[in-house]
């Protein structure tokens, strides 16, 4: 795993031989996903243009982020999947004007959101993913949530808590919604009762 739009210069060979093996495999799909979107055409060669299997994705944390990255995302038409990874997803996002297609044609083809790993992890409001299916649902935009990460709803992990398992509280309209630092293994990735796991149409 790594990040192949990085800007150094020992990168620029390792990235030609990548690009190399996208095309001598034209029945793998190849899904690259960057923190920097905005960097990928600089560090592509000239005039190159990506192959129908390969879907390209940017990482999107929250608002500030995604209102930065995924213009950059819709420049791109010759992926065969343009998608978004909000993870961990750190805030509440509108990726709605994103899932209709723009004056070029194109829009984000799969949205996949998570909550943050590890015992340092930070927790992720429910409200927040649930938003986010709602608008794929809308838009008919695939969605797959990953996980809840290290902190789970109250409510879908009480009979494994216990009087030491920390604490925090969301407020959501007037009401408090409570999640637990209980470990991903035990946290799940059940949303709104059920699992997620829709994959985009592929352009063949």
């Amino acid at each position: 795993m790594a990040d192949v739009f990085e800007s150094r210069p020992d990168l620029v060979e390792e990235r030609r031989r990548l690009l190399d093996l996208i095309a001598q495999t034209p029945n793998l799909d190849w899904l690259l996903l960057t923190k920097r979107i905005h960097l990928v055409r600089k560090q592509l060669p000239k005039g190159y243009e990506f192959p129908k299997n390969v879907w390209l994705g940017a990482t999107v944390e929250d608002q500030a982020t995604a209102n930065k990255r995924i213009k950059h995302l819709l420049e791109f038409s010759s992926p065969s999947v343009r998608f978004l990874s909000c993870e961990p997803l750190l805030s509440a996002v509108d990726l709605s004007p994103h899932l209709t297609r723009n004056e070029r044609g194109n829009r984000v083809d799969w949205v996949i959101a998570g909550g943050e790993s590890g015992p340092h992890s930070r927790p992720m409001d429910p409200a927040w993913p649930a938003a986010l299916q709602r608008q794929c649902a809308r838009a008919k935009v695939a969605f797959h949530f990953k996980q809840w990460g290290h902190w789970a709803p109250v409510d879908l992990v009480a009979d494994v808590l216990k009087k030491s398992t920390p604490i925090r509280l969301f407020r959501q309209d007037g009401t408090k919604v409570s999640v637990a630092a209980i470990g991903k293994s035990k946290a799940g990735r059940v949303l709104a009762g059920k699992h997620w796991d829709q994959f985009p149409r592929t352009v063949v």
